[in-house]
């Protein structure tokens, strides 16, 4: 939850300075449990990242070690790898056929934009400091958080194996089309074409009316994913089975959440751990696919597709 490029840190969730002694901390984690307790009227979803938030700075040792990890304190940071690009994979296990490359066009934009608000002629040893990411502008941590949920769904895919083959920064169709208005990844197995949308909100979210909601969410993105499937689908004369919304685990209440169909495609919300299950599984009442529909299906695909 507090490695998000766009969650607040552990002591913005306790309200207190990073500098607080050991007593003012303790109280105020007090005072944040009976603000926010589901019992009396607070917020379950904030409730637990104030018990996670204590499990991170509640005592000496873990204090010490989650401010070395995130640039609090004088002490100098060690090596963080959480918000680099991921390293070249080893093992040799058979994995999903992939295409295109997962976080890439944001990742990109980020590393353009942080040197840029840096300042025109100032290198960066390193744009994945944790000092210098919480301290940059909210839309540029936005493109790092964006490009890391990215990473991490195509993670998970690639594990689904031989039978699965995955898209990911899919263009959207059209000549001058904005490359920031892409289909994050699309997957397509025996148990259907899905359509995926990884985010990071920064925060806890929730459904209302169809739509997800919450401090970070801007717009409407599962309206938005859908209209993108769409035209991709009428563009390679596919149908996609199903839309699939991939967040972080600490912020959804319900670990798979299929809320019925928007615009005639069925949509579920689903915690990053129980990605896989969903995918292998498909969603409720989306009918598998045979391997000469799986073959048709993926060589359309194959003709239409274009990346970010």
């Amino acid at each position: 939850m507090f490695d998000s490029p766009l969650s607040a840190s552990a002591y913005d969730v306790l309200g207190v300075d990073p500098t607080a002694d050991e007593e003012s901390l303790r109280k105020a984690y007090r005072l944040r449990l009976r603000q926010t307790h589901p019992d009396t009227g607070g917020d379950a979803a904030v409730f637990i990242q104030v018990q996670r938030a204590w499990e991170l700075v509640g005592t000496a040792d873990a204090r010490a070690a989650y401010d070395r990890g995130h640039g609090f304190g004088d002490a100098p940071a060690p090596e963080w790898s959480g918000w680099r690009a991921p390293a070249a994979r080893t093992d040799t296990r058979p994995r999903a056929r992939s295409y295109g490359h997962p976080g890439g066009w944001r990742r990109e934009r980020y590393l353009t934009l942080i040197r840029e608000w840096a300042g025109r002629g100032v290198t960066l040893d390193d744009p994945y400091d944790p000092a210098l990411v919480r301290s940059a502008p909210q839309h540029v941590r936005r493109l790092l958080a964006d490009a890391l949920a990215e990473e991490a769904t195509a993670r998970i895919v690639a594990e689904l194996g031989m039978g699965y083959t995955v898209w990911h920064d899919v263009a959207p169709s059209g000549r001058g089309a904005d490359p920031d208005a892409k289909i994050d990844h699309i997957v397509l197995g025996p148990s259907g074409l899905y359509g995926l949308l990884s985010e990071d909100f920064g925060g806890p979210v929730r459904l209302r009316r169809g739509e997800l909601i919450g401090d970070g969410v801007d717009g409407a993105p599962i309206a938005t994913l859908v209209a993108r499937m769409r035209g991709l689908a009428r563009a390679a004369g596919v149908r996609f089975s199903g839309a699939i919304v991939v967040l972080p685990d600490d912020d959804v209440l319900q670990v798979i959440d299929e809320i019925g169909k928007v615009k005639g495609t069925p949509v579920a919300i689903v915690a990053r751990g129980a990605l896989s299950t969903v995918l292998r599984r498909g969603i409720t009442g989306v009918r598998a696919i045979g391997g000469n529909e799986v073959f048709d299906v993926r060589t359309r695909l194959q003709q239409a597709v274009r990346f970010a």
